[in-house]
């Protein structure tokens, strides 16, 4: 992904709250994202400018609805429909009379998911998060023996990926008591992840490798992603296959997808520890090793059902970054996905995986951050919390940075967990 003219930090947009500096949304941002308004009962693509989303087939950039099949779209084809979009929303351009029409106050449209999500994968690319979790359950062989040499990941369910700001109900399944038989009860561990997702864009055919030196030709963005677990549920069912009812109850997505090409300014080297092995060839590259990381600064935040109700706001209870954290590129699992002929269609979702940071403050789950319920924290007003309770809300937040460049953000991901109900 190269750095054009759209990316130019002295950019500014006719979208005059696309000019402010705290703005998740300017000009050389514009990520896509599905919405729908009291005025059209569909779903419609729109692109997020400042405080305001764009309607595309309203602005004359799309003469369909059809998000799955913009993201389809060839690299060469994305990258023009990019320039089209900061040509029209710049300051001084012909279109802004015409583009005016076309334009919905973020606050009164709906946003769904940002695409149909197709078919799900969910990696474990944070090495962090998979030695300190490796730790508690296996002290003396916290990383097992593959996993720096292949992508772990398993496939999910894609029908319970929700969209931010839906709520979800508290998930039973067995739980296990060390001097007890099973018994079937709400889960009483339950934990958010952090995590991306990177939506697939261009798919390839079955029997047909994606090499990596062409991966991120075919993904199209990411979101932030949160990949709720029940981890009582997960201890008992986990082996030996992996998580089940403990993982596909929920997870949520933020509405707009950043594309690959507005990241470009933020790619960092990838770095492996002295002495890890190097990977083998059909996931090495030189362009992956010299800007294959991708600089993300995440957030975490809680709000109980009480801090709600007082106004107190949500707390940042955990701060990490997706190039520290992650162990394995967007490209390298793309490739690795696709290298026995597995075929990926467009709104494909990869997950990451959880994204804790090398320090005890970054980890990325609760698991991680109270040492499996050993250690609670504390909240606002006097709450404690090992595990989320009832009424808590998580909200993800992401944004990239760098000296000569807008800061660019990603949009909140957030949901609230409500009673079992049984």
């Amino acid at each position: 992904m190269t750095i054009d003219a759209t990316h130019d930090p002295a950019l500014q947009s006719w979208v005059e709250s696309a000019n402010s500096a705290d703005t998740d949304f300017p000009i050389q941002n514009l990520p896509f994202g599905r919405f729908r308004s009291a005025a059209h009962d569909e779903w419609r693509i729109g692109v997020a400018i400042g405080d305001q989303v764009l309607d595309l087939r309203a602005a004359g950039l799309t003469d369909h609805a059809d998000m799955n099949r913009l993201m389809g779209l060839a690299p060469d084809e994305r990258r023009a429909l990019r320039r089209a979009l900061s040509d029209g929303l710049r300051r001084g351009s012909a279109q802004e009379k015409a583009w005016q029409a076309a334009l919905f106050a973020a606050s009164t449209v709906e946003l769904g998911l940002p695409c149909r999500i197709g078919d799900y994968t969910d990696f474990y690319i944070g090495i962090h998060h998979a030695a300190t979790v490796g730790k508690l359950f296996r002290p003396d062989n916290p990383l097992l023996p593959n996993y720096k040499w292949v992508p772990i990941g398993y496939h999910g369910r894609a029908s319970t990926i929700l969209p931010s700001g839906q709520p979800f109900m508290r998930p039973q399944g067995q739980l296990k008591a060390a001097d007890a038989a099973p018994r079937l009860a709400p889960t009483q561990r339950l934990d958010f992840e952090l995590e991306v997702g990177l939506f697939v864009g261009r798919g390839n055919r079955l029997g047909e490798p994606i090499p990596i030196a062409s991966a991120e030709e075919h993904l199209f963005g990411i979101a932030l992603f949160n990949d709720w677990s029940a981890r009582d549920v997960q201890a008992w069912e986990y082996q030996p296959l992996g998580p089940f009812l403990s993982k596909n109850f929920a997870s949520t997505v933020s509405p707009w997808i950043v594309t690959m090409e507005a990241l470009a300014p933020y790619r960092r080297p990838l770095v492996r520890p002295e002495g890890d092995p190097q990977p083998l060839p059909y996931l090495d590259s030189e362009a992956n090793r010299h800007t294959g990381a991708i600089d993300i600064e995440l957030e975490v935040r809680l709000q109980s059902r009480a801090m709600r109700e007082s106004g107190i706001p949500a707390q940042c209870i955990s701060r990490s970054n997706f190039a520290d954290a992650a162990y394995w590129t967007a490209a390298q699992l793309v490739a690795h996905h696709t290298v026995n002929g597995c075929a990926l269609a467009s709104g494909d979702l990869l997950g990451s995986g959880t994204l804790s940071g090398p320090h005890p403050e970054q980890a990325g789950s609760l698991l991680e951050l109270t040492q499996g319920g050993k250690q609670p924290f504390g909240l606002p007003g006097g709450e404690v919390r090992s595990f989320l309770e009832d009424g808590d809300s998580v909200t993800l937040f992401g944004s990239c940075s760098r000296e000569g460049y807008r800061r660019i953000g990603f949009g909140c991901c957030e949901a609230t967990v409500e009673p079992s109900g049984r």
